[in-house]
């Protein structure tokens, strides 16, 4: 299944995360082809990263995208409610190491 599920709206509750608010990143993050200056296939942001929510737009009409700012490294990258933990939560790595997220945002698409 691709990256719409019909079940799930998103937008019908308040965004999960705030706005400076500090996340840790759940699944690495690679370049889809909207990141400009990488190749497509990149890692952008690995598993654990640390970075701040420096702004919240939708997607597809029914997901927020947070654009986070992972300072390590300097990229703001958009990332689902799904590939974020506040860093208020212990961080548990539940997700499967071979499952590679590919997606991005620049951030004037936020």
């Amino acid at each position: 299944m691709g990256l719409y599920n019909s079940g799930e709206i998103e937008l019908n509750d308040p965004p999960v995360f705030e706005m400076e608010q500090k996340v840790r990143l759940r699944k690495m993050i690679r370049n889809d082809g909207t990141f400009p200056g990488k190749e497509i296939g990149e890692t952008l942001a690995k598993k654990g990263d640390v970075g701040y929510v420096v702004g919240i737009g939708t997607y597809l009409q029914s997901y927020y995208i947070y654009a986070v700012h992972f300072l390590e490294n300097g990229y703001v990258v958009g990332c689902r409610r799904k590939e974020l933990v506040s860093m208020d939560e212990p961080f548990v790595d539940d997700t499967d190491d071979e499952e590679i997220v590919e997606t991005s945002l620049q951030e004037s698409q936020v």
